[in-house]
């Protein structure tokens, strides 16, 4: 596969405008433009066996000489993404180069986007949030965020499955808005923020991390959105309406009144405000948890029987005893797909306790892109016994002789780490600053 590394620095893109029954590459024809951002384009394309399509090009004759690789590596990390297998995932199924620009070939969703259901009473619900929801489990257990999760990111195939599409921010931190932004037009700008946790807004010590909570908070805004037509926290048209819309999003201010007084609204209320709970540690944690939550009530469109949510649950086959388990893979961050196989590190250190940070003393060192959120001395991993794990937040200071915790926490899936220690077992995702490790047997 083509990588972020084959694209030098030196090569300069050419300018590629594509209209319809032009060939862009590898025998992709072009049937129409679906849409376009700053930096990239999205064609409707046909292949050589006829089939549709979706490419999305990146435009680098577009963007400074000095951004191009970054954007490069987020792109290429957007394909990584939607390779995962799901359901509820568009698919990608082609990664490569044209004149110098990079882009990627993913599955056609012929019935538009979630955008299209908004504020309608005939709006299938219940199916909807199931698909969003199977769709977030899926990223969450492969060590993805999506971080922006919105109605126009929702896409539905020939057949109504919803599946989530643009994963070129998921698992990364982008806090200026430029950043989250980088492949949308400057419209769309508040139109994103709308549906930001506050702890992205104005992330403080220990909030900075990035979690499945933060979509799950997505989710409840882009639920009351499709029920009543509106944003939670009143409208958002400009800067003025901005300041006022994050203040009321921190304090848990929305408007419960218009939920209730919409179709089905009041059978969406603990869901809803499970999900729009301010602090993440106290919001809803899971993608199965959220599913558990949903009403059960006729879908006055697809069935004239009651919908019974499937609740996502992990397989449990693989969430046996937390014995046995051998490595660490990197999901998300720099140091994507290493592996740290645990016995092999106890060897040669001669010790059950291992350290993690970002400090070369650490028998696991931690690298990211931005090490600002990854403490030097960040938390350990202990083998208790002959084969439990086990891990803390932070490590022992010699020079203060105290137990000395990470500045911005550790995280299992979405739940607080803390000194005292927490069991691990086959599947669960570790946060550090930006890098997620999966625990494997």
């Amino acid at each position: 596969m083509l990588t972020s590394s084959h694209i030098g620095s030196n090569i300069i893109p050419e300018r590629c405008d594509y209209n319809p029954g032009d060939q862009v590459a590898c025998g992709y024809v072009v049937e129409k433009a679906l849409g376009e951002g700053s930096f990239g384009v999205v064609y409707k394309v046909k292949d050589v066996r006829g089939n549709t399509w979706a490419m999305k090009l990146l435009r680098l004759w577009d963007v400074p000489a000095s951004i191009r690789q970054p954007l490069i590596s987020r792109f290429e990390m957007e394909y990584k993404t939607s390779c995962i297998k799901s359901r509820n995932l568009v698919h990608s199924v082609d990664y490569g180069l044209v004149k110098g620009n990079p882009y990627i070939v993913m599955e056609y969703c012929a019935g538009g986007d979630l955008v299209k259901f908004v504020g309608k009473e005939d709006a299938p619900l219940v199916r909807i949030a199931r698909d969003v929801l199977n769709g977030l489990h899926d990223l969450h257990v492969n060590g993805k965020v999506h971080r922006d999760l919105k109605p126009e990111n929702v896409l539905f195939k020939e057949d109504g499955t919803a599946v989530l599409t643009d994963f070129g921010i998921s698992g990364d931190r982008n806090k200026r808005m430029t950043e989250r932004n980088i492949f949308g037009k400057p419209t769309q700008i508040f139109g994103t923020y709308a549906y930001m946790p506050p702890e992205q807004v104005n992330p403080a010590r220990g909030n900075s991390t990035v979690l499945p909570t933060t979509d799950l908070y997505s989710f409840g805004v882009m639920m009351y959105q499709l029920i009543t037509g509106y944003l939670p926290f009143g409208k958002l048209d400009d800067q003025n309406d901005l300041v006022h819309y994050q203040k009321r999003g921190k304090a848990g201010d929305w408007d419960r009144m218009r939920l209730l007084m919409a179709p089905h609204g009041r059978d969406w209320e603990h869901l809803i405000s499970k999900c729009l709970i301010p602090d993440h540690k106290e919001r809803v944690h899971s993608a199965g948890d959220a599913m558990a939550l949903l009403p059960y009530y006729n879908d006055p469109v697809h069935s004239s029987k009651a919908v019974t949510p499937k609740v996502v649950e992990p397989d449990p086959v693989k969430q046996q005893e937390p014995a046995g388990i051998k490595r660490l893979k990197v999901m998300q961050g720099k140091e994507f797909g290493k592996e740290y196989l645990l016995e092999d590190i106890i060897t040669r250190y001669g010790r059950k306790v291992l350290g993690v940070g970002r400090d070369e003393a650490n028998a696991i060192v931690i690298e990211d892109y931005d090490e600002s959120y990854v403490s030097r001395r960040h938390c350990v991993i202990e083998m208790l016994g002959e084969s439990f794990w086990q891990i803390r937040d932070g490590q022992w200071n010699s020079e203060s002789m105290m137990w000395k915790t990470s500045m911005n926490g550790t995280y299992v899936n979405s739940d607080v780490v803390t000194q005292n220690g927490r069991l691990l077992k086959n599947g669960d995702i570790i946060t550090i600053g930006d890098v997620k490790l999966k625990i494997e047997l």
